[in-house]
């Protein structure tokens, strides 16, 4: 995913799993094999490999791949990386709302933020009934405010 911080280009890698969670965000000012291996090993050793890797067609993918072993693993097609294309709208509209980012910093911390909150409220609504749903959307706001209680305890 591309993104201008102060007019200049920067690259936004991002794992996302078959159920469409974003597992791990990573900015880096490159696009090529150091950047794609230092995504791969750091996703990898957070949490484990794939059977499948589905990956767009970037060229650096290949040779990093080829260093690590796992060459064998990766699929690439026309519609296989939808999931990830699509795991890219709710992060564009927080964006837009943010009015972009100054610092590769700022970005990189506001990408493992946003991933790991659209997670918890994120729901699948197709899967489940109406009265589930709600439950499920209440259960995630109440863990929610929680959480926020006790980071507003141990910060007094």
């Amino acid at each position: 995913m591309f993104v201008k911080i102060n007019g200049e280009q920067h690259y936004l890698w991002r794992a996302v799993d078959h159920e469409g969670e974003v597992l791990e965000s990573f900015v880096t000012k490159t696009r090529d094999k150091n950047a794609a291996l230092k995504f791969l090993k750091k996703t990898t050793k957070k949490y484990g490999w794939a059977d499948v890797l589905v990956t767009d067609n970037l060229r650096s993918y290949n040779p990093a791949l080829r260093d690590l072993g796992a060459l064998c693993c990766q699929e690439t097609g026309r519609w296989k990386n939808n999931r990830a294309e699509n795991s890219h709208l709710p992060f564009r509209r927080r964006e837009r709302a943010m009015l972009r980012f100054r610092r590769m910093r700022t970005l990189q911390k506001f990408a493992a933020v946003h991933a790991s909150v659209y997670n918890h409220f994120s729901q699948e609504r197709s899967l489940s009934t109406r009265p589930n749903f709600k439950l499920n959307c209440a259960a995630a706001l109440a863990e929610w405010r929680g959480f926020l209680c006790g980071v507003r305890d141990r910060a007094t």
